[in-house]
């Protein structure tokens, strides 16, 4: 891997976590990745983005790590929310045990292929297995099923398909695939 530093997020930093936010919304693949478009994230106000970086910071219920180049580029991205037991999650369906949700997966296309992705999943399921309150059972994240290069790294990774197929939200004709990862066993 290049000289990338993972690390989460500050408070401080939400111009730049709406910079990298738009490249991905820009990538070729971002319709099959992500569930807004860049113009839509465009619109948004500075305070969207101050709230959106004070919340990732901070890291009670959603923590993002960023790998940041020596020159201070920001060249991927990976963000966890933590799903509390009763909660409703995003498919409008209450959450039977604590687990972490992966969203947001993003790596600059001349970074990919270089250990970034690999690096910023680590630090995001280090941070979710260290979590006492809630203790997190598994982590999931949902791929486009037209997304194979995604599902290729999300296995090699040790993520395993649950069986749970949704629609797309905002596009029912195509179907979303979750994947999991169990807590390590204590050892």
């Amino acid at each position: 891997m290049t000289q990338h530093v993972i690390r989460p997020v500050r408070a401080d930093e939400w111009e730049k976590v709406k910079e990298l936010r738009l490249v991905a919304l820009s990538d070729p693949m971002a319709p099959l990745a992500f569930l807004e478009t860049a113009a839509e994230a465009a619109e948004k106000p500075d305070e969207f983005w101050q709230d959106r970086a004070r919340g990732a910071a901070e890291g009670r219920g959603v923590r993002q790590f960023v790998a940041e180049a020596p020159d201070g580029r920001w060249d991927g991205s990976v963000t966890l929310f933590i799903e509390q037991v009763g909660s409703t999650d995003f498919l409008q369906q209450t959450v039977q045990r604590n687990q972490g949700h992966v969203v947001g997966v993003f790596v600059r296309a001349d970074q990919r292929g270089t250990g970034i992705t690999d690096a910023l999943f680590r630090a995001a399921l280090e941070w979710a297995w260290s979590r006492e309150e809630p203790e997190l059972e598994h982590v999931r994240l949902f791929v486009h099923e037209d997304n194979a290069r995604a599902g290729a790294f999300y296995r090699r990774f040790g993520f395993e398909p649950s069986g749970l197929v949704i629609p797309k939200p905002g596009d029912p004709t195509s179907q979303e695939l979750e994947y999991v990862i169990a807590r390590p066993a204590a050892g």
